[in-house]
């Protein structure tokens, strides 16, 4: 993205990390949008002896990130940028694993879950880091809003798989 895509704004950032930032926010939309279609799949596809627990459960995960595609979305706008977060667009550069299609037993597919919720819970907290290094404590507040959530999910779902 060039900073001449982007629009004006009174934020006091610098215009390169502006565009930094709307672009890390963007890759972060990206795999949660993901995630939240992969857990709406799971929601659906989920069977055996725990199915309706988990069913609940990852309705509810899923209605957590709509939350935070809001929260990802609406900063990269407030920066001047532009949000890219149609399914289609968050397929194309998506670092997340695909859920396999079909129906999957519940613990198999918590295993599935537990993954990729790892997998962005570790991509949000580097862009933590990214972020505080640019100078942008805002964008590194939300994304520490989010790294909790996705910390407590991830919790949820790993103590379905404790023995």
């Amino acid at each position: 993205m060039n900073t001449h895509h982007m629009r004006p704004t009174r934020i006091d950032l610098a215009p390169a990390t502006r565009e930094a930032m709307v672009e890390l926010l963007n890759r972060q939309l990206a795999d949660t949008l993901d995630l939240y279609t992969q857990t709406k799949q799971a929601h659906w596809n989920v069977t055996g002896p725990q199915f309706q627990q988990l069913h609940e459960l990852f309705d509810e995960l899923a209605g957590q990130l709509i939350g935070h595609l809001d929260l990802l979305a609406e900063r990269a706008t407030a920066l001047g940028g532009a949000a890219r977060g149609t399914l289609r667009m968050a397929a194309a550069v998506s670092r997340l694993p695909e859920m396999p299609a079909g129906f999957h037993d519940g613990l198999a597919v918590v295993r599935l879950l537990a993954d990729r919720y790892a997998a962005l819970a570790a991509s949000t907290r580097a862009a933590i880091e990214t972020a505080t290094r640019a100078g942008d404590a805002a964008t590194a507040d939300l994304f520490t809003e989010i790294s909790r959530a996705l910390d407590k999910a991830l919790w949820f779902l790993e103590a379905h798989l404790q023995a």
